[in-house]
């Protein structure tokens, strides 16, 4: 994998000259990844992309070739050139682990190293977490909203190439069986599924020749489209093709709700009760709802999902919240916060856990100022060590990601399952020292980050 070094902005290198040149960059400091809210109506979100992150960290070297762009374009000086050709981040990074549920001021990353080595991860950092959680966030709704029935994920070609692949592999984590996108599978093991499109109908001369190609190849138990021209005739052909055998048939126009309802009506009458119904065509939450009550068997997701949902990024911000007096190892740590009008943050270095009641239902989002938060016998703490002092431990299967985000979402209030425009959840309850603090983030004002 080529360096990631790069994947950032101007003005993080021009901090860093700066620092190294009047002897800051040096001292410890707390940077923390969290978002000061929701998008708008939405009740939780979805922690995605801390394996890509983790990936990225690997890889952020200054070679030969970055270094000679950098002076080239006069980003660095030749002191700040040397720093970097032996960069290796040796801090520690905490963070909530993939798949998990967070809420407003959840501090989602807690890197804790000098000033140096934590201000060049911000833009890097935020891009994967950013995109990720947005995708992540979108197809826990559209899952949730599923239930039993299968969710796919289809939107490659409504997005940017590399970020199809985070998004098939961030879709996955929040209960999306498969993805259209081969790479993902290739590099995430993501299961990959896709059958035909319309061309390969109109490739043949007849819509019957086209099924018997693609039966022959793929066996009976293959999905065919079947809205090219006439539906009910192609869904005749599929089934006399397949003596009633045929695994699927996909509708990707129209009335999805209606044609199910006469596509299976149809499908029974001609004995092929097993045969079942796939539905693609601009679907998202909403629209997967609506078709609840219909005989749809499994649901293809494509520019929502990978969009956001109307929400492509989760307006997560990288702030520094505490930092050293000086470069002397043993300096205390002292809180730093921005005051600045709806761009206020938090200082102090954060801890998190999750209070849930008797039955196992969250109740809050407790977050320690300075000190963890104290919780009884079956409240979750919620950080994980990713980094120990350089040494990168968090990584995990993509499997266990998927399957903590099960659990988790099991844990909150019903109301989070609704798809009505809401609050979030849970509130987030802000200790400091033990003590009740001010939580800025409750009045969901719109900001920017």
């Amino acid at each position: 994998m080529p360096t990631t070094a790069l994947l950032t902005d101007h003005y993080e290198l021009t901090m860093l000259r700066a620092a190294l040149r009047n002897g800051t960059a040096l001292r410890r400091s707390v940077f923390e990844l969290f978002p000061r809210r929701l998008p708008p109506g939405r009740r939780y979100g979805v922690v995605a992309g801390v394996g890509r992150a983790l990936r990225a960290l690997r890889h952020f070297r200054f070679d030969d070739e970055t270094i000679r762009f950098l002076i080239d374009r006069d980003v660095v000086d030749s002191e700040t050139a040397d720093w970097l050709a032996g960069y290796r981040f040796a801090g520690s990074i905490w963070g909530y682990p993939e798949g998990e549920i967070y809420l407003p001021g959840s501090p989602l990353l807690v890197v804790d190293g000098t000033f140096a080595e934590g201000v060049l991860l911000e833009t890097v950092l935020l891009s994967i977490y950013n995109h990720d959680s947005a995708i992540a966030s979108a197809a826990s709704r559209m899952t949730v909203t599923a239930g039993d029935r299968p969710c796919i994920e289809m939107g490659s070609r409504r997005t940017q190439e590399l970020a199809a692949v985070g998004a098939a592999r961030a879709a996955y984590i929040a209960g999306f069986q498969a993805t259209s996108n081969l790479e993902a599978g290739r590099r995430y093991g993501v299961p990959t599924t896709g059958t035909a499109a319309h061309s390969f109908t109109l490739l043949h001369d007849t819509e019957e020749a086209a099924f018997a190609a693609q039966l022959a190849a793929m066996g009976e138990q293959t999905t065919l489209l079947v809205d090219t021209y006439d539906v009910f005739e192609a869904v005749r052909t599929g089934v006399r093709l397949t003596q009633g055998r045929l695994g699927a048939v996909r509708l990707d126009s129209g009335d999805l709700g209606l044609l199910a309802k006469q596509v299976r009506e149809l499908l029974d009458s001609l004995g092929a009760t097993r045969t079942k119904i796939i539905v693609t065509s601009d679907l998202d939450e909403f629209t997967i709802a609506t078709l609840s009550g219909a005989p749809v068997d499994g649901y293809g997701v494509g520019t929502a999902l990978v969009t956001g949902s109307g929400h492509p990024t989760c307006g997560f911000v990288y702030k520094l919240v505490a930092r050293a007096g000086s470069a002397d190892r043993d300096a205390e740590l002292v809180s730093v916060a921005k005051k600045s009008t709806d761009k206020i943050s938090v200082g102090g270095r954060k801890f998190a856990l999750r209070r849930l009641d008797r039955a196992g239902v969250a109740e809050a989002e407790v977050i320690g100022i300075g000190e963890p938060p104290e919780g009884d016998e079956n409240d979750r703490p919620l950080l994980t060590q990713f980094v120990d002092h350089g040494e990168i431990v968090g990584e995990e299967p993509l499997s266990a990601a998927r399957e903590r985000h099960f659990r988790s979402r099991a844990e909150l209030p019903i109301e989070a399952l609704k798809m009505s425009r809401g609050e979030p959840v849970i509130e987030t309850r802000y200790l400091d020292h033990g003590e009740d603090a001010a939580n800025p983030y409750r009045t969901g004002k719109g900001s920017r980050s």
